[in-house]
């Protein structure tokens, strides 16, 4: 089947994807994206994928030429076009044609919509290992297209016998590189990152969930010494929902998975979603 994405301000086969030599994009690494899941021809969370959108937007002096409304419409239409009974979408602001590859021109914006395997209804019951690296991300309440250490850390991570990173400075945890992070306290509090990191959508929706049924939660700072006596950990993203976490280096993390935190909120943010 031939997909369709939007740019240039048209939507035309993938095959014609193309972004200029010239653009601060490919000269500079100078862009923005956001990336929501359709479920059923269902953009999800979509107003507040747009509102992080813009918001990276300003941060970053990119000029979006479309408007929110334009932007919802082009990705309706997309859905339509692809019939894809489940997706990603990518809305990416490429920095622009920059003649002397420095100075920001004229930003644009494309849109990909790409197959996903549809989600399960129930939490993983494995989880993985995460392992820490002293290091923040440059703007980091900004999602850029810059995962220069991301990609420069994996074959350092997998040595470690590891599935994903996490990322801390000076012993205060921040994020993995395309998740936030939330750990259950030895009292039984869960707590996640209020600094230094991206706000994720997912971490939002489970914030709410949190409120809403009295689970008990705190936005603080996270530190390492605390992997030691966590009774949970788990990772969250938009196309993760939750991700059980098992061990962060040499601290294993053993939890009840029928009693746990994680599998609550998993079934409350399935919810959330119909």
């Amino acid at each position: 089947m031939s997909l369709f994405f939007f740019s240039d301000n048209q939507i035309k086969p993938i095959n014609a994807a193309g972004v200029p030599v010239t653009d601060l994009l490919v000269q500079r690494g100078y862009g923005i994206f956001d990336f929501l899941r359709v479920a059923k021809d269902k953009p999800l969370f979509i107003d507040d994928h747009l509102d992080r959108f813009f918001r990276s937007a300003e941060i970053m002096r990119l000029n979006i030429p479309q408007t929110r409304e334009d932007i919802k419409n082009i990705v309706k239409e997309l859905i339509q076009k692809n019939q894809l009974a489940y997706s990603g979408m990518r809305m990416l602001i490429a920095g622009g044609d920059a003649p002397d590859g420095y100075t920001i021109e004229h930003p644009h914006l494309i849109i990909i919509q790409a197959p996903l395997a549809e989600p399960t209804l129930a939490l993983p019951q494995s989880g993985i290992k995460l392992a820490s690296y002293n290091y923040q991300r440059q703007i980091p309440e900004v999602k850029t297209t810059d995962y220069l250490m991301a990609i420069w850390l994996q074959p350092w991570m997998k040595q470690q016998g590891a599935d994903d990173i996490l990322y801390h400075h000076n012993g205060v945890v921040s994020e993995c590189p395309r998740s936030n992070f939330f750990l259950v306290t030895k009292d039984n509090v869960l707590v996640t990152a209020q600094q230094n990191m991206l706000k994720g959508v997912t971490r939002k929706n489970i914030i709410e969930v949190c409120t809403q049924n009295n689970i008990p939660f705190q936005v603080r700072d996270v530190n390492i010494s605390e992997f030691a006596t966590a009774k949970e950990a788990f990772i969250t993203s938009s196309t993760k929902r939750i991700i059980p976490v098992e061990q962060i280096d040499e601290f294993a993390i053993k939890s009840n998975y029928e009693a746990s935190f994680a599998k609550k909120i998993y079934d409350l943010l399935v919810i959330m979603e119909d």
